[in-house]
């Protein structure tokens, strides 16, 4: 079956508004666009002067060169999605929405943008909820610029210059070339990874520490070949991966806890095993800082087991609670008391 020309049409506008949205410093004449979407330069005209016309490519020409007009904001071309498919975006970028708790109105436009398109009977109960999320941020800093810079830095592949403070230390000045952004539950925030020079190296950054983002459109970069970002996040408990060897985790947990903990997958290399009293989890991460709070709010249903380390920072946060809430001369509570599953349905959903 032959294809119609409106496909071809279709298909093509779209090539060549990617053409400048992967390259926002893209400076290209009529006849090379013409030979990029193999057609002659009239309809290669043509479909720019249309583009430009209705703002989904907006181009400035100078002298024979087309360019992307100064601060043009793009809007990606147009994706069809299954009423299940749209459903799952919502119900992923609500979630996003609630562990970010910085303001970030992007977030916010693609949850309405989502809410447009639904029935009128679920529009306007959905439409209350990211109200509610836009006010829960309202009180915090603006993010939204900062997220920008990095969101088309990483999708056009372009340099950004940040302003960054860490938790500990001295603000800092780098040019970063983000390689992949990755929420984090965790730390109800996002992540940015990818090389900062200097020091010229793989780096993590996190999104409320960045003072300031600024996208370097004359300066591309290439993902390197030996970049593995799902690698890197396997190795993680969240998103920190650590440089050294990974380290082997066990945990014990007690049969109070034991139906919830199977009830998810916690990591790619997790192995349980049942044991009289419960059950083990084995986990080999990189970086154990993220796992460490995530240990505490199991309370006295999970001791740690290996690595020593691991296990003697709990022993120590357990001193420091026991005499924080003057109970180091009381005795311990039987192992057969019930735990507050009030408390544990609340940090776990249970």
């Amino acid at each position: 079956m032959p294809i119609s020309d409106a496909y071809n049409k279709t298909d093509r506008l779209y090539t060549l508004q990617m053409l400048f949205w992967k390259n926002p410093g893209q400076r290209l004449r009529t006849p090379e666009i013409a030979q990029a979407l193999e057609v002659s330069e009239s309809t290669a005209r043509r479909y720019l002067d249309e583009l430009a016309a209705t703002g989904r490519l907006p181009l400035t020409k100078e002298g024979q060169l087309w360019v992307l007009a100064e601060n043009a904001a793009l809007e990606l071309p147009a994706v069809c999605l299954t009423a299940a498919e749209s459903t799952a975006l919502f119900v992923s970028a609500r979630m996003l929405s609630q562990i970010h708790d910085e303001r970030n109105s992007h977030v916010i436009q693609a949850l309405l943008k989502l809410v447009q398109v639904m029935p009128p009977s679920l529009a306007a109960h959905q439409r209350r909820l990211v109200d509610m999320a836009r006010e829960r941020q309202q009180q915090q800093p603006d993010r939204s610029g900062i997220f920008e810079a990095l969101a088309l830095g990483w999708t056009t592949q372009h340099q950004v210059r940040l302003l960054y403070t860490p938790s500990r230390g001295k603000t800092f000045e780098c040019v970063f070339e983000p390689y992949l952004l990755e929420p984090s539950g965790i730390g109800r925030t996002i992540y940015v990874i990818g090389r900062s020079t200097p020091p010229g190296q793989l780096r993590t950054f996190k999104l409320e520490h960045i003072d300031h983002a600024e996208l370097l459109k004359k300066e591309s970069f290439e993902i390197p070949a030996d970049f593995d970002g799902p690698a890197l996040l396997k190795r993680a408990w969240g998103v920190m991966y650590g440089d050294e060897a990974c380290v082997e985790v066990r945990l014990r947990f007690t049969s109070w806890v034991e139906n919830r903990l199977k009830e998810t997958l916690w990591h790619p290399s997790q192995q349980i095993i049942d044991t009289p009293e419960g059950c083990e989890l084995t986990v080999q991460i990189g970086d154990m800082l993220e796992i460490e709070n995530w240990i505490r709010g199991w309370g006295a249903d999970c001791e740690v087991l290996a690595p020593a380390e691991l296990r003697e920072k709990m022993r120590q946060n357990a001193h420091r609670l026991a005499h924080m809430y003057g109970v180091l001369s009381e005795k311990p509570a039987s192992p057969s008391d019930e735990p507050d599953t009030d408390l544990f349905s609340h940090l776990f959903g249970g």
